[in-house]
């Protein structure tokens, strides 16, 4: 295990993992939104993950930008449907969900990489150390949100250079079985 993975070994229910959305949970339209529960599918082993990071995590988190809301492609009450059924398909594991309806012009502080999620995670729950928490996602953007926080970061996917996480991994389920076979 490499310096920059030495956090792994300290991470217990005082912690908080921040997830993103889109290719972490659920499957990924590319040049597309996710608009609807059916459209809405299920990464391969996400269930069983999110199982385990219930056992380890205080706080596990959601901060996504849904910039679909902003181009009126989607209503908010249509993400509320979809994150509904997300939640119930995952045995309700997830204690927040943040979501940024901007569009990437506005620069809001709300939408990733700024970090007005985390903040608003942690005016909610008082408990959340930024230094004790990890942000997984599968962008530059994810990984920048995170390091702006103070968080450790992981990324999903396929290594790419210019993201700098902490850790690389293939899955949400390959990340979760590294913490229960640590």
């Amino acid at each position: 295990m490499s310096e920059k993975t030495l956090f792994f070994n300290h991470i217990n229910t005082s912690w908080t993992l921040f997830l993103d959305r889109d290719g972490v949970i659920n499957q990924r339209i590319y040049d597309g939104y996710v608009r609807s529960i059916e459209e809405f599918v299920l990464i391969a082993g996400v269930k069983e993950a999110l199982g385990i990071f219930r056992s380890v995590f205080g706080r596990i988190i959601v901060v996504t930008n849904q910039q679909g809301i902003g181009k009126g492609l989607m209503t908010e009450s249509d993400l509320k449907s979809i994150h509904d059924y997300m939640l119930k398909e995952l045995n309700y594991t997830i204690d927040r969900i943040y979501y940024a309806p901007y569009l990437v012009a506005d620069n809001h502080p709300f939408r990733k990489p700024n970090i007005g999620m985390a903040e608003a995670a942690q005016k909610d729950f008082s408990d959340i150390d930024f230094q004790k928490s990890i942000m997984v996602g599968d962008s530059s953007s994810d990984m920048a949100f995170g390091r702006k926080a103070g968080m450790k970061t992981v990324f999903v996917g396929n290594e790419e250079t210019h993201t700098q996480p902490d850790m690389y991994v293939n899955s949400l389920y390959e990340f979760a079985c590294m913490l229960k076979n640590r």
